[in-house]
């Protein structure tokens, strides 16, 4: 293997494995989204430089956090460390510290041994507890463990959240219910798993301070994503799909079809005034973005099931 250079460079696999990749996904984001321009050995292998692994892993991180692979891929690394919440040429040192306010006591006693970039400024063991030691302190996240939360925890991240006068929560939980995923996000709090290494709470702060949306409100027309399966590849999918004992791939394609519906009326439903134009905008934007993650989903199950991917024709 040739390198002129003298970067250390990797193999595709090794280059996914590090980024938190299947070497199925990369292949799909390389050939739909141009997600990396790599070297080539002599023999024709692909190779991938460092940086070329952290872009990789910071696209991985932030599709994790919901946003489309489509819309990120064409951003350059500034804009993604950006959004990742991270200064990419800045040690973790250097970075400022996020203030946070800690619920759980078995957070705040890992968080104490390995919290690297998080500054502690209150602790309470329970949500339903009493919240004054919360007031009147000045944080920017609120972190919360919650390994098995429900519904009836909505209300109590919110009034922890007010009490702290956080500006957004990190709610780290081990096993959970899509719907209450869902109603969190709602109150516009970060969701995740309770990540592996304890180091990564404070790039999931920033990235949550950064927020996840591309684009503000009144510029939702120019963040769409592309529609990568029209009626037809869905149907060529479906169609495929019959012949595997999996019944994901009809399933999925049945969510595609009403999402895609839903975004379509959205743009032509009727609005009394500028305020109900702008919702329904706003929720067309969200349907759009809720098709280019089951999309992604359905990309990585086409793959993985050996199935046929259709490749849509260009759009005029």
């Amino acid at each position: 293997m040739e390198n002129t250079s003298q970067q250390p460079v990797y193999r595709s696999g090794v280059a996914a494995r590090l980024a938190g990749l299947s070497v199925e996904t990369l292949r799909v984001w390389e050939r739909r989204y141009g997600v990396s321009d790599t070297l080539r050995s002599e023999r024709g292998q692909r190779l991938y430089t460092a940086a070329q692994v952290r872009r990789l892993s910071l696209l991985k991180q932030l599709v994790d956090n919901g946003q489309p692979i489509g819309t990120l891929a064409a951003l350059p690394l500034e804009r993604l460390e950006e959004l990742a919440g991270v200064r990419g040429n800045a040690p973790a040192a250097q970075l400022a510290l996020v203030r946070v306010a800690l619920v759980g006591e078995t957070l705040a006693r890992r968080v104490a041994v390995t919290g690297n970039g998080l500054e502690v400024q209150r602790v309470i063991a329970r949500l339903d507890g009493d919240l004054a030691a919360l007031r009147g302190a000045s944080v920017d996240v609120l972190l919360v463990e919650l390994p098995e939360p429900d519904e009836t925890m909505v209300p109590l991240v919110a009034a922890a959240r007010e009490a702290a006068g956080a500006a957004t929560a990190v709610v780290l939980y081990r096993f959970c219910a899509s719907a209450t995923i869902r109603a969190l996000r709602a109150q516009d709090c970060m969701v995740v798993r309770m990540p592996s290494e304890m180091g990564e709470l404070a790039q999931l702060c920033r990235a949550a301070l950064a927020g996840r949306q591309l684009l503000p409100a009144d510029s939702v027309a120019d963040a769409t994503p592309a529609i990568r399966f029209d009626e037809a590849a869905l149907a060529m999918i479906t169609a495929a799909g019959n012949r595997v004992a999996c019944e994901c791939p009809r399933h999925l394609s049945d969510l595609l079809l009403m999402v895609g519906s839903f975004e379509r009326y959205s743009a032509q439903c009727a609005s009394r005034n500028a305020a109900d134009a702008q919702l329904h905008r706003e929720l067309g934007h969200a349907a759009a973005l809720a098709r280019s993650v089951l999309e992604t989903a359905m990309e990585r199950l086409v793959v993985a099931e050996g199935l046929p991917l259709p490749v849509m024709p260009p759009r005029s």
